[in-house]
């Protein structure tokens, strides 16, 4: 990491004049909400527990808000955005705010979700992320990018909560468990709508994921994620009726359950992760 005076950061009156001076309006289909207090991306590079030798992915920056935080703090920022615009303007914005820096930043012009390498390989995930494609993009990293060992993103409040669910919750679903597979997912704080322009109409939250060190096994996370997409698809029916269209008869699904030591009429929120990879580790043994 280059040495450096600290940065100067974006608040609201730069923020717009820079997206004005492209002739740029945050829009819905990309889910741009920019955020404008310094205080908030100040308080997201402290929440992210990055050091001098990380390298960081980050995804969305957008006008450079959190890119600028994030520099003086780590080794590399690969900076992943889909807007042209945003992206052919980022590393002007870093060289006037943080020109020293400016050397240790990496625009890639691309869609995250079609993200499947990198010129470095990230050890952390730090974003505010569009709230329309938050859960798939984080789990597509987690799938592609092993190196990654801890995850903060600033998401939708009812995305947090979703994320960090536990068994039991009425929101524990989908994303609780597939997170889970990856490591040890906690809520690291909320952060209000008056940060970002333009206000969203909801607020919004910090999830930090820690990864596991565990062996990679992709054909058992496969079918443990296709069993927790079957159980969560009809959430009022019982495992037994719900696996059927992974697991085959009801007879077969009988006996992988048994097998993994988890009652049939059980549903899907009452399972932990290590129950579904115990119902997937049974079904290898007979699909």
């Amino acid at each position: 990491m280059t040495e450096s005076a600290e940065p100067t950061l974006l608040g609201a009156s730069e923020i717009r004049a820079l997206a004005a001076s492209l002739n740029s309006t945050p829009t819905k289909k990309l889910g741009q909400n920019f955020v404008i207090d310094p205080n908030t991306v100040r308080r997201i590079v402290t929440q992210a527990h990055v050091c001098e030798t990380d390298v960081v992915v980050e995804i969305g920056p957008g006008l450079g808000s959190l890119t600028l935080a994030l520099l003086p703090n780590v080794a590399k920022v690969l900076a992943v955005e889909i807007d042209p615009v945003l992206a052919g303007a980022l590393p002007a914005t870093i060289a006037l705010h943080a020109p020293n820096l400016k050397d240790n930043l990496t625009v890639i012009n691309a869609d995250a979700m079609r993200i499947d390498n990198l010129p470095i390989d990230p050890t952390h995930l730090v974003a505010n992320l569009p709230y329309n494609v938050s859960v798939p993009v984080v789990l597509h990293f987690l799938e592609t990018f092993p190196s990654l060992k801890e995850i903060l993103v600033m998401v939708q409040a009812e995305v947090a909560d979703r994320m960090a669910a536990g068994p039991g919750s009425k929101i524990y679903g989908v994303p609780s468990v597939k997170m889970a597979w990856y490591g040890e997912v906690t809520k690291a704080g909320s952060v209000g709508r008056n940060v970002f322009w333009p206000a969203p109409n909801v607020d919004s939250g910090l999830v930090r994921l820690v990864r596991k060190d565990r062996e990679i096994d992709p054909e058992l996370r496969e079918l443990t994620f296709a069993i927790v997409d079957a159980a969560f698809g009809q959430r009022r029916k019982t495992l037994r009726t719900a696996l059927g269209s992974v697991l085959g008869a009801p007879q077969n699904v009988e006996n992988v359950l048994r097998d993994a030591g988890v009652d049939s009429g059980l549903r899907g929120e009452q399972l932990s992760l290590q129950d579904f990879v115990a119902i997937a580790q049974a079904a290898k043994k007979v699909i």
